[in-house]
């Protein structure tokens, strides 16, 4: 049975305040519980029909993110056809560098389509935990099933990861993670009883981001679903900063690409994903392609995003500061053609993954909400107010893609989204503020995640957003938890999850809403 995060940190600690006890009184068995270097577990992600990526960094300590020597560490690794590791169809060696954390990337290539495989490492007489993971069919194939995890926004402060033990006991095919795996700051605290909040913690340096990481990995549960598949990750901004956009975070600190290159690095060193070419020297994480595209058959094509690295900075933003606020219609900025969300060269390049898609199921896997949702302020009901972080501040790039779409009529496309703590589940159209019909057709569905634990507005702030914006069909922002989606040739079933209590490892979970959206019907029906 998973154990309770806080429980398995307080052994860590326990075991981290013995190393010295050992100096005095050695033993065998206790230098190996010690030592044992696979405290974050393993992962494996970005699954070929015929590769997949293994992941995991050598820690003894989940606590201490930094103990070991700056010196290269040997690795071995095994992949099975097999849990028993009876048949290796594959093995090798390879090099843990200090420079990268002591992390572990293995591109495994020549793989079968189609298949599940087992995967383990191993340093010294240390052997890690066993995770399960295998490839996509081969190109063309048909396929009749795959079972899709879709989670997001994990704030550690904000309660337990339940989430994540039930996406595991789900036995889904991939995991989809959107972003905000880790949060760059910690809990609220108080400066002095008259003083607001302030964030604390705030993750700065490349060491910073690392201690944030092995924090995160080191729980039993989020573990527990990397044991469990394959994950196709993007990321957000708080795997950075808050609300940042291209080369600017919220106080357009003079040092903030040094800071972004840091938080790049981390991000690659902790996560199961292919390292493109990149450029030398101490910034040379200061860019790094994450976008990407991954074929299931003739079923699906995930069209992965990155909406933080190339955008325009956000609409109208307030003097001397950078990040998102709340703005009208009247902000001018907004009917600029030339801003973009994705970065010119991204939009291209999905245009042409849409474009050459011949997948039954197009998903769109990217960061926040993409149906527009307007609200009005309680004392000013005449006056449209839209977020501006989001694909509302960046009207004429969600225009274009929308366009995009129109043209090149990819199959079935669905949005799959996160960031914004709520499930919505939504009818994209050209002109949201018409409605559907005559020259206004739904073009495409959208399904929005909750949070795994990050906090959101009330329920009843939500309510109204779904009466000034019919083509969202529904809104929880009450609840955590993750979305779970079985696709078939014939249609997709989607299931909003629930946990009961985010405070608790052991949370129980509900569905509270499940769609369908069927083969060349771009309209949500209800389940429930």
């Amino acid at each position: 049975m998973p154990i309770d995060r806080r429980c398995f940190l307080r052994h860590a600690t326990r075991l981290a305040s013995l190393t010295a006890a050992s100096v005095s009184v050695p033993g065998l068995i206790l230098a190996r519980t010690l030592d044992y270097p696979f405290s974050l577990g393993v992962a494996s992600g970005s699954p070929r029909a015929d590769s997949i990526v293994l992941w995991t960094r050598i820690l003894p300590d989940p606590l201490n993110a930094h103990p070991l020597d700056p010196l290269p560490v040997p690795v071995r690794w095994e992949l099975a056809g097999d849990e028993a590791f009876r048949h290796i169809v594959a093995a090798g060696s390879t090099t843990a560098l200090p420079e990268l954390a002591h992390s572990v990337h293995v591109d495994v290539a020549g793989l079968q389509p189609d298949r599940w495989y087992w995967y383990r490492f191993m340093l010294g007489d240390a052997v890690s935990p066993t995770g399960r993971t295998r490839t996509a069919p081969a190109p063309q194939t048909a396929h009749d099933k795959l079972r899709l995890a879709i989670a997001s926004c994990q704030h550690w402060e904000f309660g337990h990861y339940a989430a994540h033990r039930h996406i595991a006991a789900a036995s889904p095919d991939v995991v989809l993670f959107l972003g905000d795996y880790i949060y760059e700051w910690g809990a609220y605290e108080l400066a002095h009883p008259a003083a607001p909040r302030r964030r604390s913690h705030e993750t700065l340096t490349l060491d910073d981001y690392r201690a944030r990481y092995a924090q995160y990995k080191s729980d039993p549960n989020l573990q527990a679903a990397h044991l469990a598949a394959p994950w196709i990750i993007t990321w957000d901004d708080h795997e950075v900063a808050n609300d940042y956009a291209n080369d600017r975070d919220e106080m357009r600190s003079a040092d903030f690409l040094a800071r972004r290159a840091a938080a790049y690095q981390a991000f690659y060193e902790h996560m199961p994903i292919r390292l493109p070419r990149m450029g030398e020297g101490p910034l040379r994480f200061a860019h790094l392609q994450i976008y990407d595209r991954y074929d299931w058959g003739r079923l699906a094509r995930f069209h992965v995003l990155d909406d933080r690295q190339y955008r325009s900075y956000q609409a109208c933003q307030r003097p001397n500061a950078g990040g998102s606020n709340i703005v009208t219609r009247s902000c001018g900025e907004l009917a600029d053609a030339a801003r973009t969300l994705l970065g010119p060269q991204q939009e291209r390049w999905l245009a042409d993954s849409l474009a050459s898609s011949q997948a039954q199921w197009n998903f769109v896997a990217q960061q926040t909400l993409m149906a527009q949702c307007t609200h009005t302020a309680p004392d000013k009901d005449d006056e449209e107010r839209l977020w501006n972080d989001g694909w509302d501040g960046y009207p004429a790039a969600r225009q274009r893609l929308f366009e995009s779409m129109r043209r090149h009529q990819p199959s079935n496309p669905v949005m799959l989204s996160g960031d914004v703590h709520t499930f919505y589940a939504a009818e994209l159209r050209p002109d949201f503020n018409r409605p559907s019909g005559d020259g206004n057709p739904v073009i495409a569905t959208e399904f929005c995640g909750t949070s795994v634990t990050s906090s959101s507005r009330p329920q009843a702030r939500t309510e109204r957003h779904l009466v000034d914006n019919p083509h969202i069909r529904y809104g929880r922002s009450d609840k955590r938890g993750y979305m779970l989606m079985d696709v078939s040739p014939a249609r997709i079933e989607v299931r909003f999850q629930a946990l009961d209590n985010v405070r608790r490892a052991d949370s129980s979970q509900k569905t509270i809403a499940s769609f369908v959206v069927e083969d060349g019907r771009p309209v949500l029906q209800r389940m429930d």
